[in-house]
């Protein structure tokens, strides 16, 4: 059996899982079961004020100055990619890291608006329910690509990025893997 070390605590693991699930929740629920539809945004919306505080407070792989790279190292990591020469990482690989953003931001702003039409200011607004919507939809293709991506890296590095997210175990690190 190969070695394993710990990458994802149990936060990372408990909070990936539950946005995934209330993003679900929401999304299943839009039309019909107003009172679940907004309890799973407010959720979504607490999950990542949470994560925010961890990713400054956090463990090592929570951290966001452990993975957040700058463009430059996200396009070079692109090119590496392309040229199938990316090295793996550990933790979270430069794309995969612009991806927590994206996912993050647009969750963040998919509850705010909805929280917005809860609101006297707001209430029946069309253009606030415009993007909600609007948002929410892009955050479903942004959520395919992430899968996507799971899939291709996994395949890639031969590693079960899903079991990893289960567990928080990935295959220790060789000699030019990215710690």
């Amino acid at each position: 059996m190969n070695a394993t070390v710990k990458v994802w605590d149990p936060y990372v693991r408990v909070f990936h899982w539950a946005l995934a699930a209330s993003f679900a929740i929401a999304w299943l629920t839009a039309d019909e079961m107003k009172d679940l539809h907004e309890f799973a945004g407010y959720a979504a919306g607490a999950l990542v004020a949470s994560r925010l505080v961890m990713g400054f407070a956090g463990s090592r792989y929570t951290r966001f100055s452990q993975f957040v790279r700058s463009p430059r190292a996200v396009l070079s990591y692109a090119r590496d990619m392309i040229g199938n020469r990316d090295r793996r990482y550990l933790g979270h690989n430069p794309l995969g890291a612009v991806m927590v953003l994206i996912l993050m931001a647009g969750m963040a702003s998919i509850a705010l608006t909805g929280w917005m039409q809860t609101t006297d200011a707001y209430w029946g607004v069309e253009w606030v329910e415009d993007v909600h919507e609007t948002l929410a939809n892009l955050l479903l293709v942004c959520v395919g690509l992430h899968l996507v991506g799971v899939l291709v890296e996994s395949l890639r590095h031969r590693e079960n990025l899903v079991r990893a997210m289960v567990t928080g175990r990935k295959r220790a690190p060789a000699s030019n893997d990215i710690v």
